[in-house]
């Protein structure tokens, strides 16, 4: 086996044993703190005793705070806790939002038919409360003639005063001129 197969190998189980919870017999420290599922403390028992308890509650034993000392145990119904957790992070996740950068591409000598449609593309993507990327690209000469270029991104910021803010002025990089807008 390869050194770098090797090294993922212990990489990986290191990673597994931080993630992991240990419950019921994967407690091997003795003694622990034990709190019950109402949150009231039994105090600091062997483990085999702690083991014991939860049993007879027909519940599990769960290492709460592995780094204290004594480690914390708690005595709840883990498949149940983990359902929660779970749910927990289902809800966090469909509540986010997540901004995308959309990119809107003109050119110097624009039509103004050609100029309308894209802008309203731009409005659309900043009513969905993304940001605009706007991009003019130069082709050979024109380059030579940047203002024409700058003017059109102006008239863009200005069509799109109502519904966004400039947040990156026009910036030449190369043979491309960008501006971002954000949504008010």
């Amino acid at each position: 086996m390869s050194l770098f197969f090797l090294w993922l190998e212990v990489r990986l189980s290191t990673n597994d044993r931080e993630k992991r919870t240990r419950i019921n017999r994967m407690i091997r420290i003795s003694p622990v703190r034990v709190i019950t599922a109402d949150g009231e403390q039994l105090g600091v028992l062997p483990i085999e005793e702690a083991l014991a308890a939860a049993q007879e509650r027909g519940l599990d034993l769960v290492e709460v705070a592995p780094t204290a000392r004594p480690p914390v145990v708690k005595i709840m119904d883990y498949g149940k806790f983990k359902f929660e957790e779970a749910k927990a992070a289902r809800a966090a996740k469909k509540k986010q939002h997540v901004i995308l950068l959309k990119e809107v591409k003109y050119r110097p000598g624009i039509d103004d038919h050609d100029f309308d449609f894209k802008t309203r593309h731009a409005r659309e993507f900043l009513g969905e409360g993304n940001k605009v990327k706007v991009t003019m690209m130069f082709r050979g000469r024109q380059i030579a003639h940047i203002e024409l270029g700058k003017a059109v991104l102006d008239r863009v910021a200005a069509e799109l005063a109502d519904i966004g803010k400039v947040e990156m002025d026009a910036k030449l990089e190369g043979k491309n001129m960008t501006m971002v807008l954000g949504p008010r």
